[in-house]
């Protein structure tokens, strides 16, 4: 199958891109430089150089592919409404990521004990309406005539088999301990965030785009740790201390949305519907990755 990756230079899309190749797929994608474009090529990936707004691009892409997975943003609509109208009537598969902080709860590092699967109400974060929104377009797109499904990670880890090993939350996190010289959580860190491994959420894309029913939602993960047991692991690593870090600080540190939702936050989640598809998750836990030993 030849399948256009959007985001093929990130670290989720160059992890699926990897994933498509080693199962005898053909990918393309986009890079915005020559050079990065000429990165994707030495991976074995037909390269473009364009950008999210190259609407003529992203066009011929979707149109010349078997199947198409946006992996670039789960928040930007106007790409996704391009491939939408590229992909009409033509019953091809189109997969779109989303994040689980359309779940999460602003706590400031306190637990919070709702837990969601796919099948479960609730509200977004007034920051995360719109890519909920965006997820629900997508889906009901599967009415548009195209075989639309949204897969929703949670925080991701272990290095990316694409040109972008890192992932954003736990990265940040080691940087800043790594910098400063002690690793630090926000608030009392008891807030809990359910975790899944790249390399298994790559295997969960490869079953959806090999059987999942169209306009279906997917949750992937496969466990859950507080903030203060991670970052306690990264201490641990580089025999650093550990402590808390007021939220006020982290939003000057990060950002008000990437502190109070990305870290400081709650979201929990269960991938019931995608272990019901046969997803069986089973690479190394969070802690074994963050301890250095697998």
């Amino acid at each position: 199958m030849k399948v256009f990756v959007l985001g093929a230079t990130g670290y989720i899309g160059g992890s699926v891109a990897a994933g498509l190749m080693a199962a005898g797929h053909q990918v393309l994608g986009t890079a915005r430089t020559p050079e990065r474009a000429r990165a994707l090529e030495a991976r074995g990936i037909t390269a473009t150089v364009a950008s999210f707004d190259d609407e003529a691009v992203l066009t011929r892409l979707a149109k010349e592919a078997d199947a198409v997975i946006n992996a670039a943003s789960a928040d930007e609509r106007r790409p996704v409404e391009v491939l939408i109208a590229a992909l009409k009537g033509t019953g091809k598969r189109f997969i779109h990521t989303s994040g689980s902080s359309i779940v999460s709860t602003d706590t400031g590092g306190e637990l919070a004990t709702p837990v969601y699967d796919e099948d479960s109400p609730f509200d977004s974060a007034p920051e995360k309406v719109a890519r909920n929104a965006l997820d629900r377009r997508v889906l009901d797109a599967a009415k548009e005539g195209i075989h639309t499904n949204v897969i929703c990670p949670c925080l991701i880890y272990g290095q990316g088999l694409g040109l972008n090993p890192d992932s954003v939350q736990l990265p940040v996190l080691t940087k800043h301990a790594r910098e400063t010289g002690t690793a630090r959580y926000i608030g009392k860190g008891e807030n809990v965030w359910s975790n899944v491994h790249i390399e298994d959420l790559v295997d969960l894309y490869l079953l959806v785009l090999d059987r999942a029913p169209a306009g279906t939602f997917f949750f992937a993960e496969n466990a859950e740790a507080n903030f203060r047991d991670m970052v306690g692991a990264i201490g641990k690593r580089f025999n650093l201390p550990t402590g808390s870090l007021p939220v006020s600080e982290a939003e000057a540190l990060w950002g008000a949305e990437m502190a109070r939702l990305g870290l400081a936050s709650n979201s929990r989640v269960r991938a019931k519907r995608a272990r019901a598809l046969g997803w069986k998750p089973h690479r190394p836990s969070v802690f074994d990755v963050l301890a250095g030993t697998k």
